[in-house]
């Protein structure tokens, strides 16, 4: 016989204060205390820390992006290059990088497009105030796979003809920031 569906209330971990969850959200703050909270699909509610980033104007929503820095290990090979695509993948993956991806709803071109962005040129992370923010969809067990198609989108634009990609990539728990 099948299990009944059990709907849990989900309360803060700090202080009980009950969390509104919306569709789809992964991680919330308490409005009271302000613990951060992640759902996690084995464990359930977990703490979280959540760092915002200075520059969130007064009354306007951050962006929530999960920040883990990641170390890839890659092998490629090409039907034919200049040498200089091969070396340049070498070279730009050969310390770690830190991987902003974003937390909330947005299509697939422009997840890839911010992701790849931040990867390039990663924004300074200074700490600012407490904000308001949209709301946390993507859940932490997606991060690796997300991480993992941006390393092979990175590499599959480079202006060699690849021929066969494997790389590994180490990326630890991440933290929640809230940018502008």
């Amino acid at each position: 016989m099948a299990r009944p569906i059990e709907l849990i209330p989900l309360v803060c971990l700090n202080c009980s204060t009950p969390i509104p969850a919306g569709k789809d959200e992964m991680a919330w703050v308490c409005a009271q205390c302000g613990q951060g909270m992640a759902l996690d699909v084995q464990k359930g509610l977990t703490p979280l820390p959540v760092h915002y980033a200075k520059g969130i104007q007064p009354g306007r929503r951050g962006k929530p992006y999960w920040v883990a820095d990641g170390q890839v290990n890659l092998q490629r090979e090409v039907y034919r290059s200049s040498g200089k695509s091969a070396q340049e993948a070498v070279q730009f993956w050969s310390s770690p990088r830190s991987f902003l991806i974003p937390a909330y709803s947005l299509p697939q071109e422009d997840l890839l497009a911010q992701t790849t962005r931040f990867l390039l040129q990663p924004p300074a992370l200074i700490s600012g105030p407490r904000a308001q923010f949209e709301p946390v969809t993507l859940s932490m067990e997606d991060i690796q796979p997300v991480a993992e198609f941006i390393v092979m989108a990175i590499e599959a634009s480079r202006k060699d003809m690849l021929k066969d990609i494997r790389f590994s990539l180490d990326l630890p728990l991440p933290s929640l920031w809230i940018l502008p």
